[in-house]
């Protein structure tokens, strides 16, 4: 048994069952995070009906009594509220972190036994396994390999049985239970690496920065919500947009540079998977999986996605929106910032130039970069196929983020330029992101968005483009909130739709009952005024998608909401005679 092994299930601690006081979590952060820049564990508890500030109180209380019986080194601890409960987070070194997770959960133990006039168990007795677990799990070989590292500037990545240094080509990996004692760091350092998140256009931007390092001549690679891929080669197919993927990706010895798509979970199940990243991008926050891990507001959600801050090295630079109220608001101050906007006049990008920043702005078409002293004008949007002549501006927006970043890594402007002229929305460069095709004359565009946010952006691109009728298909997992489901139709109405297909999505009913999902949103496209005749129903989104592909003529434009039964809504695409828009 691995000493992570042991330490999973090393204390099993009898929290008191009740619904007003919850402990929604314990969990380990193996890097950069939304509290810290170091890594260590966080406690999520509910409380609804109490007083959270008296619940927390009490909670650190006896978080730090344990610290202090367990002569714990420079405890630091931080709280966070939010709505109807409160997070504990404390520091820990990377042979401390199963350690600092039983401490907040025992804090929590024993809080929670006090207000409900429990009786705990001896408190000597649970402070005697901790003192157990955090002797065995001390690792002082580990514990100066980090040091090593970060006194010669270089990144580490740790898993529960592996710890790598450096990237790619030019890293090393060991067994954390057997780390060498006096290694060799020739040859060990970090490669060109930036850091994508953001709650719509993470994929589309990644994918680009890799596209651009491959036109310069590099291996590049990828992981995201679809792949990891080195060069031509997809590693692994699934989810990938959490630290397992950037392991899988950074650990490849053909790489070159990497770029790593950061979605929201992985950040806050484990905490970023790098500590010395060259550039990190953040593209847009919007509502979006709120209500998870004590993050129940837009805002809360922002400063989540601004943490990938913490994970630059030293002078590593920020590319951010100034467009988005919520990224602007949650912006680091005193942080090396290349601000991109669809206007020269927006308030960063004003500033940003008459300070001599790096910046990126969309202006009379064109895509214009700074590099503080110098502006060029990189390429005409009409002449980027993402932007669908112009009228997909959240490609724009994408396209001058992925531009900004590939200039923070070193990337010439003439391997920028080349892909965003060649770059497709198609299942090869870019799938399921806005991908067209042509079937029976008619424009068919297929489109894995799901939120309000990135609904309404494809839809109004598409409403600029000229058709004889629209059409649409809707259909969505059922743990999204009624509020939820009325704004993505809101969102998708902006496509001024003539017919909408509502489709039961029977593999992610998530608690919803059959029927209840297609229903509301019925009712949402009668409250806009479509005529009850325009919405059809279907049992699924392949027999949506076929209704709709079965009724096109040419002239007229339909757009796919597909969020399962993809391979079958392609394969009809294929049948039909449906071919790729060139």
């Amino acid at each position: 048994m691995t000493r992570s092994e042991w330490l999973k299930d090393a204390l099993q601690i009898p929290l008191p069952e009740d619904p007003a006081l919850v402990l929604s979590g314990c969990r380990r952060l193996l890097g950069p995070n939304l509290f810290s820049a170091s890594p260590g564990a966080v406690g999520d508890a509910l409380c609804p009906g109490r007083d959270p500030e008296v619940v927390l109180q009490l909670w650190l209380d006896q978080v730090r009594s344990l610290l202090e019986d367990l002569a714990w080194q420079d405890p630091s601890l931080t709280e966070r509220r939010f709505d109807g409960g409160a997070s504990i987070f404390l520091a820990a070194a990377v042979d401390q972190l199963f350690s600092a997770a039983y401490v907040i959960e025992a804090g929590w133990y024993f809080c929670a036994c006090g207000l409900l006039g429990v009786v705990p168990i001896p408190r000597e007795a649970l402070l005697a396994d901790l003192r157990s677990i955090l002797a065995h799990e001390t690792n002082p070989a580990l514990a100066a390999l980090v040091a090593g590292a970060e006194t010669r500037g270089i990144d580490r990545l740790l898993d529960d049985d592996l710890i790598t240094f450096g990237h790619g080509k030019a890293s090393v990996t060991w067994e954390v239970d057997s780390p060498p004692v006096a290694p060799d760091w020739h040859g060990i350092h970090d490669l060109p690496l930036v850091l994508v998140t953001g709650t719509n256009g993470k994929t589309t931007t990644t994918r680009l920065i890799a596209a651009m390092a491959a036109a310069a001549g590099l291996v590049s690679g990828l992981s995201s919500t679809e792949f990891v891929k080195v060069g031509d080669e997809i590693l692994e197919q699934g989810d990938y947009a959490g630290p397992a993927g950037a392991r899988l990706l950074l650990r490849d010895k053909r790489l070159e540079l990497a770029a790593l798509e950061v979605a929201r979970g992985g950040i806050l199940r484990r905490g970023l998977p790098v500590t010395r990243a060259q550039v990190a991008v953040v593209t847009n926050v919007a509502a979006d999986h709120l209500g998870q891990y004590g993050i129940t507001t837009v805002d809360d959600l922002a400063r989540v996605k601004l943490s990938v801050h913490r994970a630059l090295r030293p002078g590593g630079a920020l590319v951010l929106n100034a467009d988005n109220p919520f990224v602007v608001s949650a912006a680091p101050a005193h942080h090396p910032t290349m601000w991109f906007s669809l206007s020269p006049q927006t308030a960063q990008i004003r500033s940003a130039r008459a300070r001599g920043e790096p910046c990126g702005w969309y202006e009379a078409d064109m895509l214009v970069l700074s590099d503080g002293s110098t502006e060029t004008a990189l390429i005409d949007a009409r002449d980027v196929p993402l932007t669908l002549g112009g009228a997909a501006r959240y490609n724009i927006e994408n396209a001058l983020a992925a531009a900004l970043a590939a200039r923070g890594l070193g990337l010439p402007d003439d391997a920028i330029r080349s892909v965003l002229a060649r770059f497709r929305s198609d299942p090869k460069d870019n799938p399921g992101r806005a991908n067209e095709f042509l079937c029976n004359g008619a424009r068919v565009f297929v489109d894995y968005a799901h939120n309000p946010h990135s609904i309404a952006a494809i839809s109004s691109a598409l409403a600029a483009l000229p058709a004889k009728r629209r059409f649409i298909l809707l259909s969505h997992a059922g743990d999204r909130s009624d509020d939820e489901i009325r704004a993505l139709v809101t969102g998708a109405f902006a496509l001024s739709p003539d017919v909408v297909v509502v489709a039961e999505n029977p593999k992610f009913m998530r608690g919803r009952p059959f029927g209840a999902l297609p229903a509301l949103m019925r009712a949402r496209c009668l409250e806009l005024g479509l005529n009850p005749a325009a919405i059809l129903d279907a049992p699924n989104p392949g027999d949506g998608a076929e209704r709709i592909l079965d009724a096109l003529q040419p002239g007229d434009l339909a757009l796919l909401l597909v969020h399962d039964n993809r391979e079958r809504i392609f394969a009809r695409l294929a049948e039909t005679g449906g071919r790729t828009r060139p």
